[in-house]
């Protein structure tokens, strides 16, 4: 019977199934090097082949040279006894592949010789540069496509409406989107539309979006509904949103979603309008929306917004029963609703009710409470947070560090920001500017201690942080208050080459320590250094400083 079988068959590939010859033909492309490789080794699957087949071989692979050396075999296999030849869809998988390792001209090569460098295909080319951040190269594109069919090119027109959009270049998108419209060539589609929705909702242009909307000779879907009313409810315009909803419900072919209500629930709970909020939570059950822990949140975070804590820990019972499970973010709200009502110690028993419960806590619940510890000028509790989130393991945001240092540094207890200030990178994180800024600054201001800010700015620097010119001035100040010619004019010197404006405070320090060790030359020297070189508001003021400060 067995050799029946073999003698029956004219290809051993016919007996496998689709999914063995496709880990076959993987492992035998694994084999070969694609630059070197005889095609004719792969002429025993010729009789196998077909679109599926091909285009899961091509998403098996991982490299785009072997990835190519099977398509370009399987455009012309020998045998071809089932006349096999690529669809569209074998075209899309070799090309996305490409373009995924970002080799552009491959891809377009490949599509061009084989006569495939459609609309559709140009758009997935414009969308791969606009994905690398090249909106040049994207918009190369749209004039290729535009002349490769004549203008009609609807897919890559919306494709760099979707690039542009996504990188906020909204009047640039605008510009695109008024020439579909002027030439009048392809009719934009609901895509288009939505698109341009989307990029004046991003930038909060909400009347921008409105106007497209106002435009629009298709009927809109159900996201573009759902954008133009979440940007409505961004801008805190519910009567606007409201409007729409209503368009919404009229149109009768395009139904209000979970989505839809949740973000007008989000949208008066924003704003503190909890009685709108609850009838629109109403107006979204009767029309049988489901709500989500989405909805829950939006109302548990706007109940603790107007310090109403206890309604939100009722309305977290409510989505239990309902059998929503509640998150991080649910908890959260509740911390931000102690914090409001100017409770943090019970937010930080509240904590521990989390971390009882098994909950993960996360950067976001700590740090409310350590801001608030901060507003309370509380630094001591606040760094006690700090290391407890270390000690699980979480590492504290630069924000959360800052608030304290700026909390020590207004209490004037600048050895415990310096100590803070050093201890940072221990505990997971890297300081900023903004966190060696307001320390250096303020330890400046102290005579005696120039020696530790030499050595902050020293490691500031080795961070890669620039220093600018406030922090420039300090520093001038600092050396000077001490008498330290040498430092100061050193620094003077420094400001001068970053082009900095020099302050006449900051002119007057350091020429004021150089006539008192009766260095009244290089004084000049600074004074037509600086005139030469810096732009300054006011040379003649800078002038009579010098001379004043030469004659006392």
């Amino acid at each position: 019977m067995a050799t029946m079988i073999r003698k029956g068959l004219t290809n051993p590939s016919q007996a496998l199934p689709d999914q063995a010859i496709v880990t076959s033909i993987t492992t035998l492309l694994h084999t070969l090097n694609p630059k070197k490789a005889n095609p004719s080794e792969l002429n025993k699957f010729s009789q196998s082949l077909n679109p599926s087949l091909v285009t899961r071989v091509i998403k098996n692979q991982t490299d785009p040279d072997r990835a190519l050396f099977f398509f370009n075999w399987a455009s012309n296999p020998i045998p071809n006894p089932n006349n096999y030849s690529h669809t569209h869809l074998c075209y899309v998988a070799i090309t996305d592949l490409l373009l995924s390792h970002s080799l552009f001209s491959t891809a377009s090569s490949l599509l061009l010789q084989y006569n495939r460098l459609s609309d559709f295909m140009v758009g997935r080319l414009i969308k791969a540069h606009g994905d690398r951040g090249d909106i040049r190269g994207a918009i190369d594109w749209v004039y290729r496509a535009k002349m490769i069919e004549n203008g009609r090119c609807l897919y890559s027109y919306n494709a760099i409406l979707g690039v542009l959009v996504r990188a906020c270049r909204i009047g640039l998108a605008k510009a695109f989107y008024d020439q579909i419209v002027r030439e009048d060539v392809v009719k934009p589609d609901v895509y288009t539309y939505t698109t341009m929705i989307r990029g004046f909702c991003k930038m909060g242009m909400i009347e921008g979006a409105q106007k497209v909307f106002d435009e629009m000779i298709c009927g809109p879907n159900l996201m573009t509904y759902n954008i133009l009313i979440d940007g409505f409810c961004k801008k805190g315009d519910m009567e606007g949103a409201r409007r729409v909803l209503r368009l919404m419900m009229e149109s009768k072919h395009c139904l209000p979603d979970t989505v839809t209500y949740t973000t007008l629930v989000d949208g008066f709970c924003r704003r503190g309008e909890m009685e709108e909020a609850m009838e629109c939570l109403k107006e979204m059950e009767e029309h049988g929306c489901e709500l989500n822990v989405a909805t829950y949140n939006a109302l548990i975070h706007g109940f603790c917004l107007v310090g109403e804590v206890d309604e939100g820990k009722r309305m977290i019972a409510r989505m239990r029963l309902n059998g929503v499970k509640d998150d991080v973010a649910t908890h959260t709200a509740v911390l931000k609703g102690l914090c409001i009502a100017g409770k943090p110690d019970e937010g930080v028993e509240y904590l521990k009710e989390m971390a009882v419960c098994g909950m993960n806590l996360d950067l976001k619940a700590y740090g409310v409470i350590v801001n608030q510890y901060c507003k309370e000028k509380k630094p001591d509790k606040a760094i006690s947070l700090l290391q407890e989130m270390k000690t699980k393991g979480l590492n504290p945001s630069v924000s959360s560090f800052n608030s304290v240092l700026n909390v020590l540094v207004e209490n004037g207890d600048l050895d415990r920001a310096v100590l803070l200030l050093n201890q940072i990178p221990l505990m997971g994180c890297h300081p900023n500017y903004l966190s060696c800024d307001m320390v250096i600054r303020s330890l400046s201001r102290i005579r005696g201690r120039m020696k530790e800010v030499e050595e902050l700015v020293g490691s500031m620097i080795r961070d890669g942080h620039k220093i600018g010119s406030a922090l420039y001035g300090c520093l001038i100040k600092g050396y000077s208050e001490e008498g330290n010619v040498d430092m100061a004019v050193k620094i003077f010197y420094e400001m001068v080459e970053e082009n900095y404006i020099i302050s006449l405070e900051n002119f007057s320090a350091v020429i004021k320590v150089l006539c008192a060790v009766k260095k009244v030359n290089e004084a000049e020297i600074m004074f037509n250094d600086m005139s030469r070189r810096c732009k300054m508001v006011d040379v003649n003021s800078y002038r009579r400083v010098l001379d004043e400060l030469i004659r006392q």
